[in-house]
């Protein structure tokens, strides 16, 4: 394992320094992070790792079912595209590989026979039988590690220097039977080595069922099928501020529990009910997860309805009310019964020359959302909201994009007071977010940040991010990135700069390999009231193969 740690340490550095890479083809599905994440053991919360960033250009989005690839493109987004896509026009190939495994579109790749050879496509929609089979079989996997060093991170025990590996191991298995019905199984095995401290519960999940449900066909309705499904599943929607599976860790969030799903050419509607299941997604303890078997959290239930309005464009509208109830009532934390009810827009716009050749390209996403219900005995009234501009040049050397986000999560105005302000974000894709190191949550936060994205070659893809954070009040805590308290009440609103580079080379939807280094400097608010530490830092190389 170790010769396999230098050797995707080498990978990424011969593909960082070779100045003539070539290549042709856009990143993958990846970063960017998280909120009611995960819980750590002992008296103090701890952060977690999560790794891909930031602004969402009018890269690919993904859908929760994939009746249509070409509607499925524009619903939700992976981690890799949030961060590293520009909106660059479609590819002829895309990738087959999607943010949820099970949403993958192998049917679409396959079938245009221009399509490059891809490692384990021979395993894709086999029959079981003749070739008119109505029964197929889908078989793949994906393995991936990365090495890790940080210091100085918001951790319990103080300010640390440690290095660490992690792995992670995926095999899945699809059967489609006919038109009507459909079962899927993914196992997952997820393990770290050589740590100095002990890990944290996205670290772990040894050798445990990640995803196995069936979906049943109910009916037909505006010419698409409306599906029911039962099982443990995962969940991602619209830019992942809110539900991600969190790809970044290494356990992935998971639940179990049902859902309605009805997606038209126009129209996509989910509802479900469900309870979360490992550490990723729930508040319980790593012990209670690490060799064990994964059981749902029934003491949280998670239900909502979440619609996408489609145009048939670049245009998209993304309604939702989420349900959220806790009853693990843990102190200082926002937790409750909490209603969401929320929105989000997306679009883009070209810019031709005089020879109608497009030369640049006009990018707005805005999504935000109010928050009601109990905590505590408190009445919750709590919010957020994002906005995100960006710029393509699509005609000069790089194709670089410049964009610039702003970010609210509301804090509690009075501690003693009869009401709860401080906003729970959920199950979210942080990491994407509020800065690839992992020191923060969307909570009582105030994020500025501005991020260029390059393309020096086809399959080579730069980013770069900068972050301004501020408590949104000095009355709340300053929350990590599982969504606990941190340090004391009061003190400065100055949490500190951050500065995120990144860099990926993906040979194909087979194979990837990234690299990010990152600076956190702090501000007053640390050192105040949190043990002073000096700037923290990390560096990670990860690769991926999938099959």
């Amino acid at each position: 394992m170790r010769l396999r740690s230098l050797l995707s340490v080498g990978c990424v550095l011969s593909s960082l320094t070779a100045a003539d890479l070539k290549a042709e083809n856009e990143l993958t599905s990846v970063p960017p992070a998280p909120s009611a994440q995960s819980a750590y053991e002992g008296d103090e919360p701890e952060l977690t790792p999560v790794a891909e960033v930031f602004q969402p250009g009018t890269g690919t989005i993904e859908s929760e079912e994939n009746p249509n690839p070409e509607t499925l493109d524009q619903t939700e987004e992976t981690e890799n595209q949030i961060i590293f896509d520009d909106p660059a026009p479609p590819k002829p190939a895309p990738d087959p590989y999607k943010g949820l495994f099970f949403d993958n579109t192998f049917g679409a790749y396959l079938s245009n026979p221009n399509n490059p050879w891809l490692l384990g496509e021979r395993f894709k929609e086999m029959p079981l039988g003749d070739e008119c089979s109505p029964y197929t079989l889908s078989v793949g996997g994906e393995l991936r590690h990365r090495w890790m060093h940080e210091q100085n991170r918001l951790r319990p025990g103080g300010p640390v220097n440690t290095d660490y590996n992690l792995w992670r191991w995926r095999q899945y298995f699809d059967l489609q039977i006919s038109d009507f019905a459909r079962v899927y199984f993914e196992g997952l095995d997820a393990s770290i080595f050589d740590n100095d401290l002990p890990p944290t519960p996205i670290d772990i999940n040894r050798w445990n069922i990640q995803n196995a449900f069936v979906d049943v066909k109910m009916h037909e309705w505006n010419g698409a099928p409306g599906w029911f499904r039962y099982g443990r599943q995962e969940m991602l929607y619209g830019s992942q501020h809110l539900i991600s599976p969190l790809d970044w860790s290494n356990t992935r969030r998971n639940f179990e529990g049902f859902k309605y799903f009805h997606h038209t050419e126009s129209v996509h509607i989910d509802a479900f009910i469900t309870n979360p299941v490992n550490t990723g997604g729930g508040n319980q303890p790593l012990s209670r997860y690490d060799n064990g078997r994964d059981k749902p959290d029934t003491s949280v239930t998670f239900s909502g309805v979440y619609m996408t309005f489609l145009s048939g464009g670049p245009e998209l509208l993304d309604l939702y009310y989420l349900w959220l109830r806790d009853e693990t009532n843990t102190p200082n934390r926002p937790d409750g019964s909490r209603h969401t009810l929320g929105g989000r827009y997306k679009n883009s716009w070209k810019v031709q020359d005089d020879g109608c050749q497009v030369t640049r390209i006009w990018d707005f996403e805005t999504e935000g959302a109010y928050q009601f219900g109990v905590d505590d005995s408190k009445r919750v009234s709590a919010g957020f909201w994002t906005a995100v501009l960006g710029h393509t040049w699509t005609k000069i050397p790089w194709e670089p994009r410049l964009s610039g986000l702003f970010y609210y999560g509301s804090g509690n105005h009075n501690p003693n007071g009869s009401s709860n302000n401080t906003f729970n974000t959920l199950y979210p894709l942080g990491h994407a977010y509020w800065g690839i190191i992992d020191n923060l949550s969307g909570q009582n936060l105030f994020d500025w940040s501005l991020q260029l994205n390059a393309k020096p070659a086809k399959k080579v893809s730069l980013v770069s991010a900068f972050h301004w954070f501020e408590k949104a009040t000095t009355n709340d805590y300053l929350y990590n990135v599982a969504g606990a308290p941190v340090g004391t009440l009061g003190g400065s609103r100055d949490i500190g700069q951050e500065l995120d580079l990144i860099a990926i080379y993906k040979f194909n939807p087979n194979f990837n390999v990234q690299a990010g280094y990152s600076w956190f400097w702090y501000g007053d608010f640390v050192g105040t009231n949190i043990p002073p530490r000096n700037t923290a830092t990390q560096f990670y190389v990860q690769t991926t193969v999938r099959y």
